[in-house]
């Protein structure tokens, strides 16, 4: 186990894995993202996230994913690799496989099939044995509109404890959360925001920047909003903030990984179809978000 020596912050975007019209992986198209995000000011990426449909992928393709976006990577990006799985033995051997790839975290997101016993006690079990066996330090992934469990911030402060569990993606939205989270930690435990809606009021809060699926359609922005917080400038971060909002409803929270795909296209970058069940969008909702993007686009 390597001991940890930062604290992850600012702006990270969970990337998407974009894939052919037959729904095999495009991994030059992925390639040719990274390359792009590379000339932004995000501080990184989270590869095999929930945003890059995760859930879908065979570990075969998880494989050829982080091998392909740690070829692509610069030198000054952290890479993380989303390596939570529902039982504890394929979670530390995926997170055993992205360390030996070079990834220097993972992202481990709650078991949560058998939700009823889910326990405190089981995901504290869960979240120590992975740290335990991980050569590379955990990040907890909290996502309970896709879970239905969340990991409250008594639990949050007793798992800050392990050395090699450095901070938490919390992606509920419930600023309420976040402010009891930072409370119950140290400053060398790095809370992360993980919904857009909600990033410049979690940093006024303590929180260390964000995991945000819409950075990856609007990388500038997100790190505008989290470089005039930096900056003192409260007044343009909560301009910001402002302006995102509805572009980040419709296009995460309303029409989800279709959505994000489909405004990156509009982007310059490769979205792409997302992987069957997820359907693709409706001509109203592809109208509604390029109307957002434009305006955007013509506000910057």
């Amino acid at each position: 186990m390597t001991t940890p020596n930062f604290v992850p912050s600012g702006i990270f975007a969970p990337i998407t894995t974009p894939f052919a019209s037959d729904h095999t992986l495009a991994l030059e198209r992925l390639r040719e993202n990274v390359q792009k995000y590379n000339q932004t000011k995000l501080a990184g990426y989270v590869v095999v996230g929930s945003t890059g449909e995760s859930v879908y992928l065979r570990e075969e393709e998880k494989l050829r994913v982080w091998e392909t976006v740690r070829e692509a990577v610069a030198a000054d990006k952290l890479l993380i690799a989303g390596t939570g799985m529902e039982s504890t033995a394929e979670t530390v051997a995926l997170t055993q496989r992205a360390a030996s790839l070079g990834y220097r975290v993972a992202l481990v997101k709650t078991p949560h099939y058998f939700k009823p016993q889910m326990s405190e006690a089981a995901l504290e079990r869960y979240f120590c044995a992975v740290a335990d066996a991980g050569r590379i330090p955990i990040l907890i992934y909290s996502v309970p509109q896709f879970t239905g469990v969340a990991v409250e911030a008594a639990l949050v402060a007793c798992l800050a404890q392990h050395p090699n569990i450095i901070g938490i993606k919390e992606s509920s939205g419930n600023v309420e959360r976040i402010a009891q989270i930072i409370a119950a930690t140290s400053e060398s435990f790095s809370v992360l925001a993980g919904s857009g809606t909600t990033l410049y009021p979690s940093l006024v809060l303590g929180a260390r920047g964000g995991i945000l699926a819409a950075a990856c359609v609007l990388p500038e922005w997100f790190t505008s909003l989290y470089a005039a917080f930096c900056q003192g400038d409260h007044e343009r971060a909560r301009d910001l903030q402002q302006k995102l909002l509805p572009a980040v409803k419709l296009v995460v929270s309303v029409c989800g990984v279709s959505g994000v795909k489909y405004a990156m296209d509009l982007r310059g970058y490769y979205g792409g179809p997302a992987r069957p069940p997820l359907l693709p969008l409706r001509e109203q909702q592809q109208a509604e978000i390029a109307s957002i993007v434009r305006s955007l686009e013509a506000a910057k």
